[in-house]
């Protein structure tokens, strides 16, 4: 996602991961950095129509605040902008000008991976790297496969990652001299996941987190492009030690809106025991109260004896075994839409997705035993309320020796076979809580849910699970009384 002219087509920003960041974010963005240098050597990666340097630029001018010269570096790699480019920086060093300082800018059209690790990595034939007080990005936003031209240029330099908006932080953070600041605004996805793992440490070793700003809606940040994606913007200072404390602010992403702030301890964005390095961002009350109620249990997966598992059938890759609806020689294909409350209904004849699955030798391996599963989505819709979504999967509703678990979902098992009926209840309650809830959105930024993350959680221990499953006679119960019944099991422990 970077600033992108207006008659770019819908599929060229998408081709290029670039979307409009509007006006009122980039200023927001401009008034996050700290105090700077007389002469600012700022790097705009992915420029765009130069809208980000613009508040930059605004921000030095009327701050006043002792900065004299600005000599800007901006990279686009889109062709078709560069005029616009051109004109806007233009624009800028006349309102330096009117201001008394001094700007002066360098545009490359290049691709900023490709040329920023050649510099990096000391290429034969490469210009020396270059090197900056400041840097305000909002990176594209695209996948990039492993044997791209982008994956092979950022692992020359050491970096691994799997999206150009980290690649494009990655190599940022490096151009940065000590104590240089850098502004992004980028989706929230590397907060937590195994895939964000190497940034994430990368990241965090190189990079002093100050300030971290969220948004009420998915879509406030890019709304002009109908973009649904959660961001944040972050402020960081080039730095190996972190900050004792850390800002989190948020707002609606408004003109003129309210913004709220609280400051938290660093060690409770990133816990200092965490293998993996999950970014938690508390951005309301709800969200800390929910840390310390997690924090006091002590249960995991493991010691339950209990293990979580992404469905094994890939439907595309069986096409030819699935059916519409259930036959002689098939048995139960279980989608998230099959979900019903906290029941499974099956079959769903006017659902869009096949009801069953042949059982033979080509599809055995991809089958379970029939058993008690507790399933829940990986991706949810952004009109659920939750992001863990949970459900009962019962044998006793279908006549089926195995069940197949489609890939969009996890399931919860005891060494491949069915749980214990009590305790996959207890964990329907305490996967469908609030409280579970809150803590889950405090390091996840997007609407799927890795079994890597259930895995992470803490969960109460075996025998306060079993006590609220055998308390549930019923899997129709409200939000409140999913709560009420949780809160009052966890407060018994203490």
């Amino acid at each position: 996602m970077k600033v992108a002219a207006t008659t770019n087509t819908r599929e060229r920003q998408e081709e290029l991961g670039q979307f409009l960041t509007s006006s009122p974010v980039a200023n927001f963005m401009a008034s996050m950095f700290g105090p700077l240098p007389r002469t600012v050597r700022l790097l705009d990666a992915g420029a765009g129509a130069g809208s980000l340097t613009t508040a930059f630029v605004s921000r030095c001018c009327e701050k006043g605040d002792g900065v004299r010269a600005i000599e800007a570096t901006l990279y686009e790699f889109d062709d078709t902008i560069l005029d616009d480019l051109a004109a806007t920086m233009i624009e800028c060093e006349h309102r330096c000008t009117d201001a008394g300082i001094r700007f002066t800018f360098t545009i490359h059209s290049a691709d900023f991976i490709q040329d920023i690790s050649s510099r990096l990595a000391g290429d034969l034939f490469g210009t020396l790297p270059l090197a900056f007080d400041a840097a305000i990005t909002n990176p594209p936003y695209r996948k990039i496969s492993t044997d791209s031209g982008e994956r092979r240029a950022l692992r020359s330099v050491g970096v691994e990652t799997s999206n150009l908006y980290t690649g494009f932080v990655a190599l940022i953070q490096r151009l940065l001299v000590p104590g240089g600041q850098l502004v992004a605004i980028t989706p929230r996805s590397f907060c937590n996941g195994p895939y964000f793992r190497p940034f994430r440490e990368d990241f965090l070793s190189q990079l002093e987190l100050r300030r971290v700003h969220v948004f009420d809606s998915r879509k406030a940040a890019f709304r002009e492009d109908s973009v649904m994606q959660e961001n944040i913007i972050f402020h960081g200072v080039k730095g190996r030690h972190q900050p004792r404390e850390m800002i989190v602010s948020c707002s609606s992403g408004e003109q003129g809106d309210k913004i709220t702030k609280i400051v938290s301890p660093f060690d409770e964005i990133v816990h200092p025991h965490d293998a993996q390095k999950f970014i938690h961002i508390p951005s309301s009350n709800g969200h800390a109260s929910a840390k310390k109620t997690m924090d006091d249990l002590s249960a995991s997966l493991a010691s339950l004896g209990v293990t979580v598992s992404t469905g094994r059938v890939v439907d595309f890759r069986l096409k030819d075994a699935l059916r519409k609806e259930p036959e002689r020689g098939t048995v139960p294909l279980i989608y998230p839409c099959h979900f019903n409350g906290g029941t499974v209904q099956w079959p769903k004849p006017e659902a869009r997705k096949p009801n069953a699955i042949l059982d033979n030798a080509e599809t055995r391996p991809w089958l379970v035993p029939s058993g008690i599963y507790l399933l829940t989505k990986r991706f949810t819709s952004k009109e659920e309320r939750r992001r863990l979504v949970a459900c009962l999967f019962d044998p006793y509703l279908m006549n089926a020796e195995w069940i197949g678990f489609e890939n969009h979902l996890n399931y919860f098992h005891v060494n491949g076979r069915g749980l214990e009926r009590h305790l996959a209840i207890g964990l329907y309650a305490f996967l469908n809580s609030t409280v579970v809830d809150q803590y889950f959105r405090r390091f996840s930024g997007h609407t799927q849910v890795n079994a890597t993350d259930l895995r992470t959680l803490t969960y109460p221990d075996r025998d306060t699970l079993q006590a609220m499953g055998r308390e549930i006679t019923t899997l129709n119960l409200t939000q409140d009384e999913i709560d009420r019944l949780v809160t009052k099991y966890l407060n018994a422990r203490q």
